[in-house]
């Protein structure tokens, strides 16, 4: 019913360019048919950064047959640079017509699916929740549902926890095998792809940045730059907004006498502010910068971004204080300043006086490997 009644909103949003192929393909199943391979190890990721994590584990796994299912577009285009047949998930009503009988299922972080997890184990495929957690923000939601997760969760083999947080929490859901092995995310290993000459000049990253966090950092960028000689260099989160965060700082730019390129233009860094509309460089701009806005903090809703790849180039990262989906990542990353919107100006001026962000801690991934392979 609920299905029926969200056609109209459902197809008015496939046509936006954020959603043009994954609706159709999980709501419709336009070119998302079921996988050709039966007896696979298949991972179900939800975004980007889930399917980055997948890299050092798929590495340990590589002759392997190997199935991915995502939920958004960017996490698809990533999981396609993988030796893995690759789908949208089906929303859940087509799950039990649309599952093959696959050896395992490794579900990443919150994707908690209930149909997803009950029909993959009638399939016979053993269920394992990897990289699991229950952000601060949700844990109340999910005791209020108790009943729900606990049947949800008796479909789930083991459990692969983030923290003794995570764990604890789990237990009172009802989850039955629990191991804390940490954020699989620190075993990735971080690369650059291009190597750009570092500007001569103090340069501040504003990186994985979201609609309105824009216009503080760029506020406290110009107020920033009338005592100090610096560049900004801003990499939006999402492509779809590159027109608008264009848009945002040439008024800012034109009304401060600054100048500003589209790096899709111009290749370079000349200009006092430069926008990054083009996917796949942010470590390559983490790697030639010396300050790093990390975005998605600032706003209540998002839960921040990865810190360990600006941490990894060795910039002094700032951020905002709402980052419960990436709680477990910061507490490995060392002088890391957390502020408000109202307050990045500030912690531009004081980091020049700190040391470098680093990051202190592995994770074995030994232990999933013998649960995946195990007979």
């Amino acid at each position: 019913m609920l299905y029926l009644i969200a056609l109209p909103l459902l197809v008015y949003l496939a046509f936006k360019e954020k959603y043009k192929e994954s609706i159709p393909a999980r709501f419709f199943l336009f070119n998302n048919p079921k996988f050709s391979k039966t007896g696979a190890i298949w991972f179900h990721v939800c975004s980007l950064g889930e399917a980055r994590a997948l890299k050092p584990l798929l590495a340990l796994l590589n002759e392997k047959e190997i199935v991915i299912t995502t939920i958004t577009q960017t996490g698809h285009t990533e999981a396609l640079k993988y030796n893995a047949e690759v789908r949208y998930l089906p929303y859940e009503t087509f799950l039990p017509f649309w599952i093959r009988r696959q050896k395992i299922l490794l579900v990443l972080e919150a994707e908690f699916w209930y149909l997803l997890f009950a029909v993959a184990r009638r399939r016979g495929a053993k269920v394992v929740l990897l990289n699991a957690r229950i952000s601060d923000k949700s844990v109340k939601r999910y005791l209020q549902f108790g009943w729900f997760y606990k049947k949800l969760l008796s479909y789930v083999d083991t459990v692969y926890a983030q923290s003794e947080v995570d764990k604890n929490r789990f237990i009172a859901l009802g989850a039955r095998k629990i191991e804390v092995i940490g954020n699989i995310k620190l075993a990735a290993k971080i690369k650059h792809s291009q190597e750009y000459e570092k500007p001569d000049v103090l340069t501040i990253v504003a990186g994985s940045t979201h609609e309105g966090e824009e216009k503080s950092l760029l506020a406290a960028f110009i107020e920033f730059r009338r005592e100090s000689n610096a560049k900004l260099i801003v990499v939006p989160r999402h492509p779809e907004r590159f027109e608008a965060v264009y848009e945002l700082l040439k008024e800012g730019a034109k009304d401060n006498g600054l100048s500003l390129s589209r790096f899709s233009n111009t290749q370079n860094f000349k200009a006092d502010i430069v926008l990054i509309d083009k996917m796949g460089e942010l470590n390559n701009i983490y790697r030639i910068s010396d300050i790093a806005i990390l975005g998605g903090a600032f706003n209540k809703n998002v839960g921040g971004h990865n810190p360990l790849e600006p941490a990894h180039f060795g910039c002094k990262i700032i951020t905002g204080k709402h980052f419960f989906h990436q709680k477990e990542l910061f507490k490995y990353v060392h002088h890391v300043q957390y502020v408000e919107r109202d307050e990045i100006y500030d912690a531009l001026k004081k980091a020049e006086e700190l040391p470098s962000s680093i990051v202190e801690q592995t994770v074995d991934l030994t232990p999933i490997v013998n649960k995946i392979l195990e007979k």
